[in-house]
């Protein structure tokens, strides 16, 4: 498999960046059973749908186009344009352009979005995101349709997926013991080791952690690091150019930091005094 290196990996990227573990998941996903037997073909991406990490693996099985996009944040609205731009750069790679002036219908693999949301904000465990909830006019019968099936994976959320596949229940409990050693005050890069130690204790992700430990370590500190997410938070609520809109911004950044920071800290970075912040409790 070849790697992009233009862009940083994430810990969940690098994980399931095998077909073993793809195989398996996709198997819980759409609730089928493929076996070795069933190719996966990993598939390099040029660009990616999140600043300058590669959170997204794209793949085929049996002639399925697959974009699984891990999410540690907010869940972004705009995914299902996003994702139709995205598909349709890889089927212009994937097939002649001549192709499409002949008369010959040309088979094409069939897409399907997921999004697998990790993050400390509450949502549900299973949503659709459509891409005609942006259209300007409403139509009937809609004329073009993409859907991205939002996963809840949060370990606490115990949603059925995390049963039918053990390596990503496993990748979700290794997230989860991170958060919980910041939540009782250890510092990020501490939380991360403790929390690599632990998980090769208990033969979570063992193999892989104890190759990758020092990349790992690097990786999630990269993931976790609030301070860049802030600032493009702040930049959002610049652009919005309204007292109300800035005030908005600096509520919604500080809910994402609720579980992860303690509220002086939450209060430093977001202007929001310590009661304000309080309040969202």
């Amino acid at each position: 498999m070849n790697t992009n290196k233009k862009y940083k990996d994430t810990v969940f990227t690098r994980y399931f960046s095998d077909e073993k573990k793809l195989r398996l998941l996709y198997n819980a996903l759409e609730h089928t059973n493929y076996g070795e037997e069933t190719e996966v073909n990993i598939i390099t991406l040029e660009d990616v749908l999140f600043m300058n990490q590669k959170n997204d693996i794209c793949f085929t099985i049996d002639n399925k186009f697959i974009i699984l996009i891990e999410r540690q944040s907010t869940i972004n609205n705009n995914m299902p344009l996003r994702c139709l731009l995205y598909i349709a750069r890889e089927y212009e790679k994937l097939i002649d352009k001549n192709i499409v002036y002949r008369s010959t219908l040309q088979k094409i693999p069939t897409p399907h979005f997921y999004v697998l949301y990790n993050g400390v904000r509450k949502y549900p465990k299973e949503k659709t995101l459509k891409l005609s909830d942006a259209f300007l006019v409403s139509q009937s019968p809609i004329e073009l349709e993409l859907y991205v099936k939002v996963i809840n994976i949060n370990y606490e959320e115990n949603h059925a997926i995390l049963q039918q596949c053990q390596y990503l229940k496993e990748y979700s409990y290794f997230i989860s013991v991170v958060r919980t050693y910041l939540k009782k005050g250890f510092e990020l890069n501490k939380a991360i080791i403790k929390a690599v130690k632990i998980c090769i204790n208990k033969n979570v992700m063992k193999e892989f952690l104890e190759k990758n430990s020092s990349e790992v370590i690097n990786m999630l500190f990269t993931e976790f690091d609030m301070d860049t997410a802030i600032k493009i938070w702040k930049e959002e609520g610049k652009e919005e150019g309204r007292e109300e809109g800035k005030k908005e911004k600096q509520t919604e950044i500080a809910k994402n930091l609720l579980d992860v920071l303690d509220i002086e800290t939450i209060s430093n970075k977001t202007g929001l005094s310590i009661t304000e912040i309080k309040k969202l409790f």
